[in-house]
């Protein structure tokens, strides 16, 4: 798994989902993040298992939570199906 530079936004968003906490968008910005959806696909894209909860906030308005989770069978299951075909990220991010 990659290693996130301690200095970045990345890395901020990496520690507090990995330390069990959900960010809203508004608790990313008080964290100096303007774009979690970004920093959160970075993440993703390191291999990480990142998942994105609506719900109702109490004055109606939709929010999404992001949560660090484990990845489901199918998914990991997917992952070694293209480990055995020769598919790595490389070719993949091509």
């Amino acid at each position: 798994m990659k290693r996130f530079n301690p200095e970045t936004k990345t890395f901020k968003v990496f520690n507090a989902l990995y330390n069990g906490a959900a960010l809203t968008a508004a608790q990313a910005r008080k964290m100096g993040v303007k774009n979690i959806s970004a920093e959160v696909s970075r993440i993703r894209h390191s291999g990480y298992a990142v998942y994105a909860n609506q719900r109702t906030a109490g004055n109606g308005v939709t929010v999404t939570e992001y949560v660090m989770g484990k990845p489901s069978r199918e998914i990991v299951a997917l992952g070694y199906a293209a480990k055995a075909a020769g598919l790595t990220l490389d070719e993949l991010k091509g």
